[in-house]
């Protein structure tokens, strides 16, 4: 399974930069994933960002008071080059209705198709791609809007709502205050195969209601069956027992919040799961938490700083 961050998604834009033309005017974003490379791609350029139907009407996106040079300066009929941006091209159907959106301006405006990731080297129908990301992949930008979530496991706490604290977690009623009133992070809009949680089957009822109040559609709940969560702390089955359902099950991706326990059910399934904390793809194999870790940092904006740091340290006691 392939992945790439937001972070990942920065670096690739900045590796990329030279693939796009010069004389860019403005940058427009497909809505909506593709708004996210394009604004990055918009900032870096320091020109002008629009959204793709907003744009085919004449309309540009404000730039703010910061960066003002003259190539902010630019209204809608001052445009003679735009860079059309979508975050990903499989079978190419989004780049083909976008450019059928902006025909009609093609008699005065240029227009180059930019796919940040692209299955393979060919960019068509896009102009240029600037990195190739097969299949089977997953963004961490679209995870739980992505159709793999009618193959997945997706854990509940930490991923579709907040995590409980030490003091509401007291198998109590602050426990019970948490499950109906936990405030939700992202709410898919897919439906989801199989959610699998480490909360108590006693507390289903909560569990579901919530699932219903919040319009999160799966097929089913998988929950632990031990009657305390004293019980659970001591057996410490958390990562066993969500990695022994996912490798007896069909899924083909796991969705969970903790890096070390994605790491555990990865390794007794024997097939991916994406941790949100990193966020990282876990693989099977021997990899540590630490080390995954510090794989996510490396592969971050955060890298520089961290080296920047390390190497004023190993200076500072030199001297």
């Amino acid at each position: 399974m392939h992945f790439r961050s937001i972070a990942d998604l920065h670096a690739d834009i900045l590796s990329g930069l030279h693939k796009i033309p010069r004389d860019v005017d403005v940058v427009v974003g497909v809505a909506r994933s593709g708004m996210l490379p394009a604004t990055m791609i918009a900032l870096a350029l320091n020109v002008p960002l629009a959204e793709m139907n907003s744009f085919a009407h004449g309309r540009l996106l404000g730039s703010g008071k910061t960066r003002r040079v003259k190539r902010m300066n630019v209204d809608f009929e001052d445009v003679r080059h735009a860079l059309v941006v979508d975050d990903s091209i499989d079978t190419g159907g989004s780049m083909l209705e976008a450019r059928a959106v902006l025909a009609p301006l093609a008699d005065r405006i240029k227009f180059t198709f930019l796919a940040a990731y692209g299955v393979k080297a060919d960019p068509a129908p896009a102009d240029v791609i600037l990195a190739t990301v097969p299949q089977p992949r997953v963004f961490e930008w679209n995870a739980l809007h992505h159709a793999i979530l009618s193959r997945a496991c997706v854990d509940i706490d930490g991923v579709l709502c907040h995590d409980p604290t030490d003091e509401e977690n007291d198998d109590g009623e602050r426990y019970l205050r948490f499950l109906t009133q936990a405030r939700p992070r992202t709410i898919p809009t897919k439906k989801i195969a199989s959610l699998v949680t480490s909360r108590l089957e006693k507390y289903r009822p909560e569990t579901e209601a919530w699932l219903k109040a919040n319009g999160v559609e799966y097929g089913e709940l998988i929950m632990l069956d031990l009657p305390t969560a004293e019980e659970r702390r001591r057996a410490g089955v958390h990562g066993s027992f969500k990695g022994e359902y996912y490798k007896r099950s069909k899924a083909e991706i796991f969705i969970e919040s903790e890096l070390a326990q994605a790491q555990t059910i990865a390794n007794i399934s024997g097939k991916p799961v994406l941790s949100l904390e990193g966020p990282v793809m876990c693989e099977p194999g021997n990899l540590s938490p630490v080390r995954l870790a510090a794989r996510a940092i490396h592969r971050s904006p955060l890298r520089k700083l961290v080296s920047k740091i390390k190497w004023r340290l190993v200076k500072a006691v030199k001297a």
